[in-house]
């Protein structure tokens, strides 16, 4: 179990990044804000006056110091809506298979062999790691259908200190004899068994979360779904799942529930489709069914490297935004290549670029906007909105410490000030915008220096 003693409290000061909304992106190079002894922002000061102007908020108890040298940002860290723990392994492994062969070729058999529970704590942890290294601070995972693994990633998210919504992935129908849930008992049974050991490790659930996870509409029957839906009723615990990601997944949910008029209504009709579903891809939308989602007020987490690398399609996500439905971001790990929320912003504005050549330039998502749907997108997707996202009073301190290299006028390295080789070079005469726009479209890990969660550091290098 995670280190719950209290924290020293802390003033962070120097150059602090962030976005206020889809549009605007502030910057401020003088900044402060303290943290107290729980990880909670207490005082914020953008004014220029510096630790002096939060201090008082600690009150007497003797405090740190942590600031920004030249070239380094805080930033709130990453919110990733959409990740499968279970597949990280095959990362980047996907042939050219589109999804429903994927799933059989590639994902049930490596999800299936995690009932071994000393491969699924190697699996996890490193998983874990290899988030939060990229400033992932909070993850809703989907798991696999075995209780003791799925138990394992919520203890495991615990104790490393990432924020995370745990999933048992609920499956009773075309799926493999090997893998799936004996019957819709069985998986309401397995499901509540790690509810109740999250509840145990975690009683007001404020790191660990669970989450119902019917894994799409195609793997449960209707009668699971229905089950589901009352579950979520009864707890009132959130919901993820996946929507019309693939053409052909698509057509086989119009197969196999003909009662529907859409993939949404299926849904909504099972009392899954609420404010606190999670919906992910949401390529093949129809206008009715955007509409329905709106009016439900479910969520939408936008996949766009795995999108593209299934070859999917390419999700119209400013028509979702317009519509006023809520969007974030999700690596989509291992249909999604990488486990790097900074990849998933990088791929939201590239994937949008490729949507405008077809439907114009509106289409395309700003750096501004990319950002928001990483971090604060992600929040209230996750309904996180009041407690990370950005830098709040009454906020908890999720944060990333970038670090970007500064070249000078004699030195041939390539490493930044701290000796690690940095992808993204500055020459000093770029506006703090443009250092921001290299960082989306050229970093990676090895410019996120320290990661927060909740006051506590659980990444540096």
């Amino acid at each position: 179990m995670a280190d719950l003693k209290l924290l020293n409290p802390t003033v962070y000061q120097g150059t602090f990044i962030q976005c206020k909304n889809l549009q605007e992106l502030e910057i401020v190079e003088n900044g402060a804000i303290a943290v107290d002894e729980y990880g909670k922002i207490v005082a914020v000061d953008f004014s220029g006056k510096g630790e002096s102007a939060v201090v008082l908020a600690l009150g007497e108890k003797k405090h740190d110091l942590v600031t920004t040298s030249k070239n380094q940002f805080f930033f709130p860290g990453f919110i990733d809506t959409h990740i499968h723990a279970s597949q990280y392994p095959n990362a980047g492994i996907f042939g050219k298979s589109t999804l429903l062969d994927w799933l059989n070729t590639y994902t049930f058999p490596l999800e299936a062999s995690l009932a071994d529970i000393k491969r699924a704590q190697t699996v996890y942890k490193r998983c874990i790691a290899r988030t939060l290294s990229h400033g992932t601070t909070t993850a809703s995972y989907y798991a696999t259908v075995h209780v003791d693994s799925t138990n394992l990633l919520a203890d495991l998210c615990l104790d490393m200190g990432q924020r995370a919504f745990i999933g048992r992935c609920c499956m009773d129908n075309l799926s493999p004899d090997f893998y799936k849930d004996a019957s819709p008992e069985s998986a309401i049974m397995d499901t509540e068994a790690t509810i109740a050991h999250i509840k145990s490790i975690d009683p007001s659930y404020e790191l660990v979360c669970p989450i119902l996870t019917p894994r799409f509409a195609p793997s449960c029957t209707s009668a699971l779904l229905h089950k589901l839906g009352n579950l979520h009723k009864e707890t009132k615990l959130p919901v993820q799942t996946h929507i019309s990601e693939n053409k052909s997944e698509c057509q086989l949910v119009r197969k196999l529930f003909p009662e529907s008029t859409s993939y949404a209504e299926v849904y909504d009709s099972h009392g899954l489709l609420t404010s606190k579903m999670v919906l992910a891809h949401a390529i093949h939308l129809s206008n009715e069914e955007c509409a329905l989602i709106k009016a439900r007020d479910a969520k939408i987490s936008h996949c766009p490297a795995s999108n593209s690398a299934l070859t999917s399609g390419g999700a119209k996500v400013r028509g979702l935004l317009d519509r006023g439905i809520t969007v974030g971001l999700g690596t989509d790990v291992s249909g999604g290549y990488s486990p790097s929320m900074l990849e998933a912003v990088r791929q939201a504005s590239l994937v949008s670029r490729h949507v405008a050549m077809l439907d114009g330039d509106a289409a395309k998502l700003s750096i501004e906007e990319v950002l928001y749907l990483g971090t604060r997108g992600g929040a209230k997707v996750l309904g996180l909105e009041d407690k990370v996202g950005g830098f709040e009073v009454g906020k908890e301190w999720d944060t990333q410490l970038v670090s970007l290299a500064m070249v000078e006028d004699e030195e041939d390295s390539i490493n930044d000030g701290r000796g690690v080789p940095s992808p993204v070079d500055i020459f000093g005469w770029e506006s703090w915008d443009e250092r921001v726009a290299k960082w989306v479209y050229n970093g990676d890990d090895r410019n996120t220096t320290t990661v927060w969660v909740k006051g506590r550091k659980v990444h540096s290098i």
